[in-house]
C-alpha cells in the first residue's frame, strides 16, 4: 500500500511549554508532503522527522492565530536560503498575505521562488486542492475567528491487474489500461473475458480529517463520517468544559463523542492546554467514550 502517513510536528496550544511545540503536522501522500498549520518550531521538527523540504509544495493554515502560523516566516526564509525555485502554495483564510508580505519583503528582499496565496471562504465546505492522488476540502469550524479544518481524501485507484490471468489470456500491453479501468477483454476468437477474472479491486481510498480550534459541531461529525483517522483538538479536560466553551475550544470527551457520532475508525487528540502536566488524563477521558483514541505527541507518525 502506498504512503499515507501523518507526522506530528507539534501538538501544543497557544501558551508555550517545555513539553510541546505549537500545532503543526505533515501528511505524506505518496511522497508528496502537505503541511497543516505551521506553529513556531515547525521547520526544526520537520528536520527531526527526517522529511524533505523539496517535497513540500502546499501548506494549509486553519486560521490566523499565532500558534498556527508564526512558523511561516522562518520556514519561508529557510527555503529561500536553500535556493528553492519551485512555487510554494499556501492555502488559508483571507488575510494571510497582508500579514506576511511586509515581513517577507523586509527579511527576504531577493526571493529565489514565489509564494502563492490561495485564500478560501470559511463558511461552506469547498474543494481547495486537487491532484491525481487526493482532494482537499475545507471543514467549516467555529472559533473566535474564521477557521476551517481540512479533509484529505485519496482518490479511488484502478483495479490491480492479475498478472497470471493476463499471461494466460495473452492480453496485449495496449489493453492493460482499459482493463485496469474496468473494461472486459475480447480475445481474437471473440471470447469475452470478464474484468473480474483479470483484476482484483484496489485498496479502498483513505481519508484523513483535521479539525483544529473549534467548539464541538454536529456538522463536523457529518462531514467526517467514516474517515480512517480524525485529528480533533482536545484542549481541555472534562472538568474544564466551561473554560472550553468560553474560549471556543473542545474537551477530550466532546472530541470523543464527535468521533463516535461520525463513525470514524480512529481519533487522534491534540492541541493540549499548558495547564496539564500529563495529557494521559485527556486520553483516559476520551477512551471512556471512544476507545480507538490516540494521544498526539511530537515525532509521532501514524499510518492512515
Amino acid at each position: 500500500m502506498e504512503k499515507f502517513e501523518l507526522h506530528i510536528l507539534g501538538c501544543g496550544s497557544a501558551l508555550p511549554t517545555t513539553r510541546h511545540f505549537p500545532t503543526s503536522q505533515v501528511l505524506n501522500v505518496r511522497d508528496k508532503l502537505f503541511m497543516i498549520d505551521c506553529g513556531e518550531g515547525a521547520q526544526l521538527q520537520f528536520r527531526k522527522s527526517k522529511l524533505k523540504f523539496s517535497r513540500l509544495n502546499h501548506i494549509f493554515i486553519s486560521h490566523l492565530h499565532g500558534d498556527h502560523c508564526f512558523g511561516l516566516p522562518g520556514l519561508i526564509s529557510t527555503l529561500n536560503l536553500l535556493g528553492r525555485t519551485a512555487e510554494l502554495h499556501i492555502h488559508s483564510p483571507q488575510g494571510l498575505e497582508v500579514l506576511l508580505r511586509p515581513v517577507l519583503d523586509f527579511f527576504n528582499r531577493q526571493m529565489t521562488y514565489q509564494v502563492v496565496y490561495h485564500p478560501f471562504d470559511t463558511h461552506q465546505p469547498a474543494l481547495i486542492y486537487e491532484d491525481r492522488s487526493i482532494t482537499v476540502t475545507t471543514i467549516p469550524l467555529r472559533h473566535r475567528m474564521p477557521t476551517c479544518g481540512f479533509l484529505f481524501s485519496e482518490k479511488p485507484r484502478p483495479n490491480h491487474i492479475l498478472r497470471e490471468m493476463i499471461d494466460f489470456y495473452q492480453v496485449p500491453v495496449c489493453e492493460l489500461n482499459r482493463i485496469k479501468n474496468g473494461a472486459d477483454f475480447v480475445t481474437p476468437d471473440g471470447e469475452v473475458v470478464s474484468n473480474s477474472r483479470l483484476t482484483c479491486p484496489a485498496d479502498p481510498p483513505r481519508r484523513y480529517a483535521y479539525c483544529s480550534d473549534t467548539l464541538p459541531l454536529a456538522s463536523v461529525a457529518r462531514q467526517v463520517q467514516g474517515v480512517d483517522l480524525l485529528f480533533h483538538e482536545a484542549t481541555f479536560a472534562d472538568e474544564d468544559a466551561p473554560r472550553a466553551k468560553e474560549t471556543f475550544h473542545t474537551t477530550a470527551v466532546q472530541a470523543a463523542v464527535l468521533a463516535r457520532e461520525g463513525g470514524v475508525k480512529r481519533l487522534l487528540i491534540g492541541h493540549f492546554s499548558a495547564r496539564y502536566e500529563d495529557e494521559n488524563l485527556l486520553l483516559e477521558q476520551a477512551c471512556e467514550v471512544f476507545p480507538a483514541t490516540l494521544l498526539a505527541k511530537e515525532g509521532l507518525s501514524v499510518s492512515v
